[in-house]
């Protein structure tokens, strides 16, 4: 359908409202992160004068020791918790999607149910438990109520990626001699990759993003993310907003982000659509 001079107009002033709408609060960030404390409490959006005090107080300045150490810790963990939740979530989603066996409806929607379970409900048992076997404030402690959040939205998501490879592939490859793992790995991975690739993108960010157990099961930098450690920050003295370290750390921890959407966004596009149409 072909469209009209005015209806293009039309659709690129909608656009152009939702990506003001979008990247408002970053450029906002980013406005702040450039201002000097002395300039911080000025109306004006812009800084007067580019400064990149903030960056140097994160990087090689005094917030250097809460900020670096969670950074480290936010990569190591998420990462770890990404790998294993994707790693789990494909064989499950494989199992619910190509097996047969009682429950797996149950299983499916069980772990769609998980996904709002309130996190707070359980942070304070969880603290009880850690501190009693030792798991307080470290990577795996926060590894695995990581699981908790990436696991069953990796396996919703996958499972309708392998209901929509014909399972006649599968049943070439074990008439030319495969096992059923060498089917799995060698014919259904490969064509499900895409959706494993987004799967990971997701879970991922969930993993990186999360403050409340980061807060809750940690308490020295050991273990405490960036979203945690962020509420650590102080400014100069008592009476000084820490307002532009905190910008400028956030936009530090934004920038992976962006790296990784800008290099893969093929692939997460594919991803994406890749279960829209059957055939």
């Amino acid at each position: 359908m072909k469209m009209t001079p005015v209806t293009r107009i039309l659709w690129i002033v909608a656009f152009a409202l939702i990506a003001l709408w979008a990247l408002f609060p970053v450029v906002w960030i980013l406005s702040l992160s450039l201002k000097s404390s002395s300039d911080v409490s000025n109306r004006q959006f812009w800084p007067t004068e580019i400064s990149w005090e903030n960056y140097q107080l994160i990087i090689d300045g005094g917030a250097r020791d809460l900020f670096l150490p969670a950074l480290r810790n936010s990569i190591g963990i998420s990462l770890i918790a990404t790998l294993i939740a994707v790693l789990l979530a494909t064989l499950a989603a494989y199992a619910i999607a190509r097996l047969d066996f009682p429950g797996k409806n149950f299983v499916l929607y069980s772990s769609l149910a998980i996904t709002v379970f309130p996190v707070i409900s359980i942070v304070t048992p969880l603290f009880n438990l850690w501190s009693q076997i030792g798991l307080y404030d470290t990577w795996l402690g926060l590894i695995i109520p990581y699981l908790s959040l990436t696991v069953p939205i990796s396996i919703w998501t996958l499972t309708s990626f392998f209901r929509e490879i014909p399972w006649e592939l599968e049943q070439a490859a074990q008439v030319d001699g495969a096992t059923p793992f060498q089917a799995f790995r060698k014919v259904i991975v490969p064509l499900a990759l895409p959706g494993v690739f987004t799967t990971a993108i997701i879970a991922f960010f969930i993993a990186w993003n999360d403050f409340l157990y980061g807060i809750s099961l940690t308490s020295t930098s050991a273990a405490r993310p960036v979203p945690a450690a962020l509420s650590f920050f102080t400014g100069a003295s008592q009476f000084e907003e820490p307002a532009g370290s905190i910008a400028a750390a956030s936009i530090v921890v934004t920038i992976p982000v962006i790296i990784i959407v800008l290099l893969f966004q093929r692939q997460i596009v594919s991803g994406l659509t890749s279960g829209a149409v059957k055939g």
